[in-house]
Order: C-alpha cells, then sequence, then structure tokens
C-alpha cells in the first residue's frame, strides 16, 4: 500500500509543478521534458533487466554450485547464532542466511554486479518461508533495510570516480565515508530491532556487532598506515581476489563433493534469466515515477527551500549544495552518480573540494532505497511493503546525518 502511495504521489506532485512553471513561469519545454524523461527511463529499466540478465546468470549458477557443494549450509553455520536472533523467523541452517552472508560479502566490497543476485536468492528463499505471500515478511524488511543502510568496507567505485576527475588524494573518503556506512548500518539496525521486538541486549547480538566493530576499527588502523596508491591497490586487489576466491572455493567444493559442475552451474543459471525477466515491469514501473520526479524540479525546490530553512537558523549552509545527491540517492543510483561527478566538475570547485568530497560520502554511505524495493519485493511477488520504505528511508537519513558531520570534522 506505501508503495502504491509513494509511486502514484511521484506522478500527482510532478503534474502539479508542471503545470505551475508552465501558467505562471511561461516554462514551454516542461511537458515536453517530462514525455522525454519517461521514455528514456522506460529503455532505461529495460537495459538495466537486460544487463542484469547476464550478471544473475552467472552468479546463481555459481550460487547453485556453493549450495550443492555444502559452502552455504558452512556459512551459516558460522553467521547461524547472529542471524537466528536477527531473522528469527528464519529456522537454523536455512540456506537463506548463506545466500545472506554472500550480498553482504559483495555489498561490503562494493561488488554491485555480484551482490544483486546473491541479494535476489535470499530474498526469493526469504519468501519461501513466507505465509502471506503479497505481504513482505519481518526477516524481508530487514534483509532490505540492512541493504538500505548501504555498509561499504571498500568504496572502489567512488575512488576511481574521484581518479577520473583529477583528484590529488581519489582515496581520502576513505575512512570517513566507512565511519559514517558503519554508524548509519549500526544505528538503523538498532532502530529495526526495536520496531520487530528482537532483544538488543542479547549476548550473541552484542559479540557479534562489538567483534565486527573491532575488526573494522583494525582496518582503519592499517588502512591509516598505508599512502594513496597503497589505499588503492589494497582495494582494488583484495576486493577482487576475494570474490575470485569464492569462484574456486565453491567449484573445489564441488569437485570434492563429486556434484556434476556444469550441469549444476546451468541449473542455477537458468534461474538468473527468469528473475531477469520478472523483474522488468517493476524496475520500469520505479525508474519512470523517479524520472518524472526529477525532471519537474521538485528535487531542486526541496533543497533550495532547505537552503533558506538551514540559513535562517544560522548554520553553516555549505552541505547543502551537496544534497541534491543525498536526496537523488535513494531515487536513483544512476542519477545520484550523474550528479556527484557534476559537483566534482572543475566549474564546481573540482573534487578536492569540501562538496566534492562530501558528495563521494553521499554516494557510498546511502542507497537506491526505492530501486532496491521494486527489484527486490518485485522478483518475488511482493505488493504489501508494510513499513520497509519507512525504515529504509530512515537507515538513508541516518547516513545522510552522519555524513554530514563526518565530512564537516574531516574536511572542513
Amino acid at each position: 500500500m506505501v508503495l502504491n502511495y509513494v509511486w502514484s504521489g511521484f506522478f500527482i506532485i510532478a503534474m502539479i509543478v508542471a503545470l505551475f512553471k508552465y501558467f505562471f513561469l511561461n516554462d514551454q519545454l516542461i511537458f515536453e521534458t517530462l514525455v522525454s524523461g519517461i521514455f528514456d527511463s522506460a529503455k532505461t529499466g529495460f537495459e538495466i533487466s537486460l544487463a542484469l540478465t547476464g550478471i544473475m546468470t552467472l552468479f546463481l549458477g555459481i550460487l547453485k554450485i556453493g549450495e550443492e557443494a555444502g559452502a552455504i549450509r558452512f556459512m551459516s553455520r558460522i553467521v547461524g547464532p547472529f542471524f537466528n536472533k536477527l531473522f528469527p523467523e528464519v529456522p537454523k541452517g536455512h540456506p537463506a542466511h548463506g545466500q545472506m552472508i554472500m550480498n553482504f560479502s559483495a555489498n561490503m566490497l562494493n561488488l554491485d554486479n555480484a551482490a544483486t543476485p546473491f541479494g535476489l536468492k535470499a530474498m526469493e528463499s526469504l519468501q519461501e518461508l513466507n505465509p502471506k505471500k503479497d505481504t513482505a515478511s519481518n526477516s524481508q524488511i530487514m534483509f532490505l533495510v540492512l541493504q538500505t543502510s548501504g555498509l561499504t568496507l571498500i568504496p572502489i567505485n567512488i575512488m576511481t570516480y574521484r581518479a577520473s576527475m583529477g583528484a590529488s588524494d581519489p582515496s581520502d573518503v576513505f575512512i570517513p565515508l566507512l565511519i559514517s556506512t558503519y554508524f548509519a548500518t549500526v544505528i538503523s539496525l538498532i532502530v529495526l530491532m526495536v520496531k520487530q521486538k528482537i532483544k538488543i541486549w542479547d549476548k550473541t547480538i552484542i559479540g557479534w556487532i562489538g567483534g565486527i566493530s573491532a575488526l573494522i576499527l583494525l582496518l582503519l588502523w592499517y588502512l591509516s598506515k598505508l599512502s594513496q596508491g597503497e589505499i588503492e591497490g589494497f582495494s582494488k586487489v583484495y576486493s577482487n581476489l576475494i570474490l575470485f576466491s569464492v569462484i574456486v572455493v565453491f567449484i573445489v567444493g564441488g569437485l570434492r563433493k563429486k556434484i556434476d559442475i556444469f550441469d549444476t552451474f546451468i541449473q542455477g543459471a537458468k534461474e538468473g534469466f527468469h528473475v531477469a525477466v520478472k523483474i522488468i515491469p517493476y524496475l520500469v514501473g520505479m525508474l519512470v515515477a523517479i524520472s518524472v520526479l526529477r525532471n519537474s524540479g521538485v528535487l531542486n525546490a526541496v533543497t533550495d527551500a532547505l537552503a533558506f530553512v538551514i540559513g535562517s537558523l544560522g548554520i553553516d549552509t555549505r552541505f547543502v549544495e551537496a544534497l541534491p545527491v543525498a536526496i537523488m540517492r535513494p531515487l536513483s543510483g544512476s542519477g545520484a552518480r550523474g550528479l556527484m561527478l557534476e559537483a566534482m566538475a572543475p566549474e564546481n570547485g573540482g573534487p578536492d573540494s569540501f562538496i566534492g568530497r562530501l558528495v563521494c560520502i553521499f554516494q557510498g554511505t546511502t542507497d537506491t532505497t526505492f530501486y532496491i524495493v521494486a527489484l527486490y519485493f518485485g522478483s518475488v511477488g511482493v505488493t504489501k511493503v508494510r513499513y520497509a520504505i519507512q525504515y529504509g528511508l530512515l537507515a538513508d537519513f541516518i547516513g545522510i546525518v552522519a555524513a554530514i558531520l563526518i565530512g564537516y570534522m574531516f574536511f572542513a
């Protein structure tokens, strides 16, 4: 129901703004811009789904090998005690645990293409346990909100964009981004645990969160000793090394279990094609709505209003220039990426400016909430998302606030 109101609201708000621009600001091209954007977004939605087909075919095939080889069950046993507390609806040792681990791991390494197939497979497994097939379960919402909190350990893509824009130190946003995204994830997790009445002070939960926190602090300490080039090299090498190692381990495990590796791969790969086709209407619908909202000028109006309010309170308004990226990010990853690159252009201060660095932290700290909702829930036919969007946006908001505070701490 929430998704229904959000989707309809985008069109209605855009229409009201467009009519105002046409009659009162004499903007003769506004409707042409809106319609052109609709067609472009519909095309983009199909192209994204088409591009995902190959990626999902590959990784769901690899994941099938991992399942048959027992790797997923092995990972489930390791992380099971923690996930049993966060996902009480999922039985102990269920494949969904391992699939979610694979998804979170790929996200943390900034391997978006690998994360999506694992995430879709995990959502499918959670749907099998869902008693109300058209309504999101607590476990599905927990999984989705952890997705939208955008936990990233190695933001290789963002550092690559900064390098391409001529940043003197492309990796200087690495530690600020890691701190921001970590706070966003932990706070979002705690808030959602309260909502779902999960015991926060359980020793297992405290132990895992404390242990992960310690590992992140240790990683930060190690990376703080490295130069810019060494950090970039570390990110590139270990992100891809870990991903390729997972593939090899799955294959070796399959050979050890004496399963038919290639036939098993084909079985899983077939699922990738079917999932990619299934998500096309959901993806097209959401991208079109986002395009209408963006091209109507609503986002710019929101930014201008925020600048006025914040300025009237006597607060430094420099960060407001970066807010379009933060606002766009939950709506469109490609749109936010375009705004990020625009903010880093030389005429706007360059990648080494405060705004140039802050937009990168925004991009890495938050995630595409509406895209994730449409993609993940659409792939399993869930139409009633309950409070998933509200808490997903809350995770984005926490990330934005953390990014602003950390950005000022490091770069202002």
